[in-house]
């Protein structure tokens, strides 16, 4: 149990806007089960409110269903006096570091101005994995010129010349994790032992 009112608050309103994203999408529990490769029986625990939701969970069914993140978990304006909520600017980027650790991938969320969106590439040693929380990412890479939207992700090796900014409609809000070289991210959608977490 929670102990945080805010954080309490802010669980106990994600199997409303589950079901409501789900349904605004015309898909069935077993339909988005198909899309996640969450079960049928999870997805119901986790719309009922009888299975805490978790990111490993809520990640692929934010991209299946087209759907940002925060408007499946609405975060409660609090800090964690544990872990400053330090905004660092860079290149005219603004960094919020989200990871305590130093091993292993780093996590942060990153804020691209509008006014960043001419390409220029580099390439360096390492995997990154980008998540688009609000606005439109421009990537660049390599050959490819894609535009990804709010719950759109993209994985690469970041030895491919990359680069990404705003695709020039406003400023763009991102999730990215970024490893070593060799370190690669993985969501597993999947419960490899169903209805374990019903033991008491």
């Amino acid at each position: 149990m929670d102990s945080n009112p805010a954080v309490a608050s802010t669980l106990d309103q994600v199997p409303a806007r589950l079901r409501r994203a789900r349904r605004k999408r015309a898909l069935t529990l077993a339909e988005l089960g198909e899309r996640t490769g969450i079960s049928k029986s999870t997805l119901s625990r986790l719309e009922s409110g009888r299975r805490k939701p978790s990111l490993e969970l809520l990640l692929p069914i934010s991209v299946a269903l087209a759907t940002p993140l925060d408007d499946l978990v609405a975060p409660p304006r609090v800090v964690d006096p544990r872990m400053p909520q330090r905004q660092q600017q860079t290149g005219g980027r603004l960094y919020v570091r989200l990871s305590r650790h130093h091993e292993g991938p780093q996590a942060y969320k990153m804020t691209i101005p509008a006014d960043q969106k001419d390409p220029t590439p580099r390439s360096h040693a390492g995997h990154e994995w980008l998540y688009v929380l609000h606005g439109r990412l421009r990537l660049v890479l390599g050959d490819l010129d894609l535009t990804l939207g709010p719950g759109e992700v993209a994985e690469f090796d970041t030895e491919n010349p990359h680069w990404f900014g705003s695709a020039g409609q406003g400023d763009v809000e991102v999730l990215s994790l970024f490893g070593k070289h060799g370190e690669r991210m993985h969501i597993r959608a999947s419960t490899p032992r169903e209805g374990a977490d019903e033991a008491p």
